[in-house]
């Protein structure tokens, strides 16, 4: 299960599938060593998304 908690490259590098989900909220520099260090909830914080509304759809995604 994915949490807002969780940092970003460790949910790409264990569910690479992802990633569109990432770049749909407006985080297009996946590769940047300080985006993948953030966690999802500091990422959603920078980006202006709802970090509740894109952990449920990771979730969704990978299926759990």
């Amino acid at each position: 299960m994915i949490t807002k908690d969780m940092i970003i490259g460790d949910v790409l590098d264990k569910y690479p599938t992802t990633a569109p989900l990432f770049l749909n909220m407006g985080m297009h520099c996946l590769g940047c060593p300080a985006s993948r260090g953030e966690s999802i909830a500091e990422a959603c914080m920078v980006h202006g998304a709802d970090a509740d509304k894109l952990v449920k759809a990771l979730n969704d995604a990978i299926g759990e």
